[in-house]
This record gives structure tokens, C-alpha cells and sequence, in this order.
């Protein structure tokens, strides 16, 4: 994953408001708060093969600031994150993340 800081060292995003708006009445999860995953130190990244058709997508599933372990679906534009989906983890998801990070 590309380093997205910007030259004092934060991170910004982008995301289609529209999508926003529909994603927290699906999921309950807003993109503000997703966006807070990647300041998780024990997030975990992976590539989307299966829904890289049009551009390479990736997923990173961590904990939000309000402690919520979230799947956030996202690609890079602009070498910023682009969010495009979020949604709490399963628990199948939940068990290998913490699987994972306890190694």
C-alpha cells in the first residue's frame, strides 16, 4: 500500500458523498469513522483480487476510534484512499483478525 500522508504527516480521504450517505443507512458505519481504521497499528491489509475488474481495490479491517472492528473496502486516487464501502466485520472475520493479530 502506497504511503498516503500528506506533508504534515496526516491522512486524507476521498469518497462520493452520495455513497457515503447510502453505505451508513446500509451498514451503520460512516466514512468518517472508517477512515479511522487506518490509524489502527494492528489494521491488516489485504489485496480485493475478486473486485479489482476496473482498478485495483483493497481492504483493511481494524478497529475505528469508537472501537468497532470494521471491514473498510477502499482503492487509491490521487495517492489518497479512496473509501467506497464499510461495514462492521462478521464474526467469521472478527475470529481470524484476532486469530492473526495474536500471533
Amino acid at each position: 500500500m502506497a504511503d498516503f500522508q500528506n506533508d504534515e504527516g496526516h491522512l486524507e480521504f476521498t469518497w462520493d458523498p452520495n455513497k457515503a450517505t447510502s453505505n451508513e443507512s446500509k451498514h451503520g458505519v460512516s466514512f468518517e469513522e472508517a477512515s479511522t481504521v487506518f490509524r489502527d497499528p494492528l489494521a491488516r491489509i489485504f489485496d480485493n483480487e475478486i473486485h479489482s475488474i476496473e482498478e485495483p481495490r483493497e481492504i483493511i479491517i481494524g478497529h475505528s476510534t469508537r472501537n468497532r472492528l470494521l471491514l473498510v473496502c477502499f482503492t487509491e486516487r490521487g495517492n489518497k484512499p479512496h473509501i467506497f464501502s464499510a461495514r462492521p466485520a462478521t464474526r467469521r472475520e472478527r475470529q481470524d483478525y484476532e486469530r492473526h493479530t495474536w500471533l
